[in-house]
């Protein structure tokens, strides 16, 4: 197992009224073009939002557990630069490498936000890089329903709450109560502070990081996301959600009856002025 005692958490994925969801503000601070400079065939990458999207994309537990299992008993490397996502599905790959028979390195290399921050508490070492951010925040969802559903929501992330601050706790020797008000802040934590209240062991080489400039690709899986939790925000259910997004990007229309889709530029554009639209 891990070299460090570190605690299980354990999360039951009852059904509410509430979803977990990427926060908005993360998206926004996430550059998807930030990674390692190399990698290793011991190394994982951990840089899409965590649990699987509409188009299949995403970081997900099974993916995480497929790889840990070619790499064998060896000592891995996990380099992150992620939004967060799904509670559940972090919760899952931070036992996996929790569990791993070997040292865990974790490497922040642009940010490892909400799940991601407690998929990189699974590190025996936490590193970070220049410029890189951790940031954690109590169980953010999307809750529908009314006051008794609220209610039951907000009863049933408590506990979510709790095990993520035992963590953090572990992790830092921080006070639980000083934990509970970083998480009440939403704290965004750079490398430096990061390593000077335990969060992180050390810092990164700035060689070891590369900054694509960015594709259009990559400008469009972010534009996309961002979609999402604007509509999100806006009330529309994850099925909702990702059955619209599916119907407008996935579709494969005739080209007998039907216009040329739009390049990766003009795709990027008009999600752009989707989410302007969708915040207004």
């Amino acid at each position: 197992m891990s070299l460090l005692k570190l605690p299980e958490i354990r999360a039951d994925q009852r059904v509410g009224a509430a979803q977990f969801d990427v926060r908005p503000e993360a998206l926004e601070r996430w550059e998807p073009g930030v990674r390692a400079a190399a990698d290793s065939d011991a190394s994982i990458s951990v840089y899409d939002s965590i649990g699987e999207n509409w188009d299949g994309t995403g970081v997900t537990a099974k993916r995480i557990g497929a790889a840990l299992r070619n790499i064998g008993q060896r000592d891995v490397t996990v380099n992150i630069n992620s939004p967060g996502g799904d509670f559940f599905e972090g919760v899952a790959i931070y036992n996996l490498l929790r569990e791993h028979q070997a040292r865990v390195t974790v490497r922040v290399m642009g940010v490892a936000a909400s799940a991601a921050s407690i998929i990189a508490m699974a590190g025996d070492d936490i590193l970070m890089g220049d410029g890189a951010f951790l940031m954690i925040h109590n169980a953010w969802a999307v809750a529908i329903g009314n006051r008794h559903d609220l209610r039951e929501s907000a009863d049933w992330l408590e506990p979510f709450d709790e095990a993520m601050a035992d963590v953090y706790a572990a992790r830092t020797g921080l006070d639980a109560k000083a934990i509970a008000k970083l998480m009440d802040d939403e704290s965004w934590i750079g490398a430096s502070v990061a390593v000077k209240d335990g969060f992180a062991t050390g810092l990164i080489e700035r060689a070891a990081i590369a900054h694509d400039s960015g594709t259009q690709a990559q400008g469009s899986r972010k534009a996309l996301a961002m979609v999402e939790a604007s509509m999100a925000r806006a009330g529309h259910s994850r099925s909702a959600r990702r059955d619209t997004l599916k119907a407008l990007f996935s579709g494969t229309p005739s080209a007998a009856d039907q216009p040329a889709m739009p390049s990766a530029g003009d795709l990027a554009a008009s999600l752009q002025s989707l989410i302007t639209s969708l915040k207004a």
